[in-house]
């Protein structure tokens, strides 16, 4: 009997190498393949692409499987990195993660994986897939610390149907001790943090190589000019640090942040106070919707939300919702809803889909 083939997508990181690791153990034919998205200034200093390549080509070695390397480095820049410019330069904030995931890991990578044989592709990310009725659905890993369905919202039946997340059911500690007492190489790798083409490196000095930087006020929502910003596509809603007017101190002297961006006349609009009715909205609109079924959920039910990752579910209702777009409103206030950023819905551990906040 032939046994069924899986292609798995290997980082060079402990998740994705335990990944494989179980599918192996299972019996699947695996396949690694290390995918470089990113070729700009691929340096040592701030890129480790080099490195994250020898270590999966190391794990493939230690567990017995083939490793292809591919390099989607052009789509990459084309689907995903064009975008989180344009998003940047018309003032939002965008989340590269999610638009990696939908064009990249499970297109790209998918087409590739089925040209190779593939039946299915595997990764290591934290969360579960489940068929009910005919329906692929996209659940929450067990370990809710590392779980990654938000970045995963806009996957569709398709890609659902031929995903496997090995990790969905383990806990990140489990994952650890598996690499460890299997002894492979990366066991004990750092977890790889932030925005893979940016690496390390400095944000502002990052952007600045491929956005003009358009300086210009900061005022408050009463009217007063308070400093000066380096372009608004550097601060985020929410934000406190960097704003350089810390020393600035009105009433009872508590620290600004920044609540809106008025793009038209190129000003940051701080107020003070973390609990600032400014940065708490109670209703929002998503547009771009993704629902992983197909068609939009039920309005007035009660959903949880989450308008950032690691957020806690917040209780919602879906005010409306057409092909378009959907206004979401709260139970509670929500602090900081920036957008740009993705507004994910939830029933229970199912993830429903969600879309862009506008």
């Amino acid at each position: 009997m032939t046994k069924q083939r899986i292609v798995v997508g290997m980082s060079g990181g402990v998740d994705s190498s335990v990944a494989a690791l179980l599918l192996k153990q299972q019996g699947f034919d695996v396949i690694g393949l290390f995918m470089k998205n990113w070729e700009d200034d691929d340096d040592e200093e701030y890129c480790s692409s080099r490195q994250d390549l020898i270590d999966a080509v190391s794990v493939a070695d230690r567990i017995g499987i083939a490793i292809e390397a591919v390099n989607f480095s052009i789509e990459y820049k084309e689907r995903v990195f064009g975008e989180f410019l344009r998003e940047y330069q018309a003032g939002r904030t965008p989340n590269p993660d999610v638009l990696c995931n939908a064009e990249i890991k499970f297109r790209s990578f998918l087409d590739h994986a089925v040209a190779m044989g593939a039946e299915r592709i595997a990764t290591g990310h934290y969360a579960q897939v489940r068929e009910v009725d005919g329906l692929h659905q996209l659940l929450k890993a067990d370990d809710g610390t590392k779980d990654q369905s938000y970045f995963l919202y806009r996957l569709n039946q398709a890609q659902l149907s031929k995903t496997m997340f090995p990790l969905g059911t383990l806990y990140k500690r489990e994952v650890r001790d598996i690499a460890r007492k299997t002894g492979l190489p990366n066991h004990d790798k750092k977890d790889s943090t932030g925005i893979c083409f940016i690496g390390e490196r400095p944000f502002r000095e990052f952007l600045n190589r491929y956005l003009p930087a358009d300086r210009g006020e900061i005022w408050t929502l009463d009217g007063r000019m308070v400093g000066r910003h380096m372009g608004l596509m550097f601060y985020t809603i929410g934000q406190r640090q960097g704003l350089g007017i810390g020393g600035l101190r009105d009433g009872d002297g508590d620290a600004w942040y920044v609540a809106a961006k008025d793009i038209p006349n190129n000003r940051l609009l701080v107020v003070q106070g973390h609990d600032h009715d400014a940065l708490l909205k109670d209703k929002l609109t998503g547009i771009d919707l993704n629902w992983i079924s197909g068609t939009a959920p039920h309005c007035r039910w009660v959903y949880g939300a989450k308008t950032r990752y690691r957020q806690k579910d917040a209780p919602c209702t879906i005010a409306r919702a057409d092909a378009e777009s959907c206004d979401i409103e709260f139970a509670e206030p929500q602090w900081a809803v920036t957008p740009g950023q993705s507004v994910v819905i939830y029933e229970s551990r199912v993830c429903l889909g969600g879309g862009i906040i506008q």
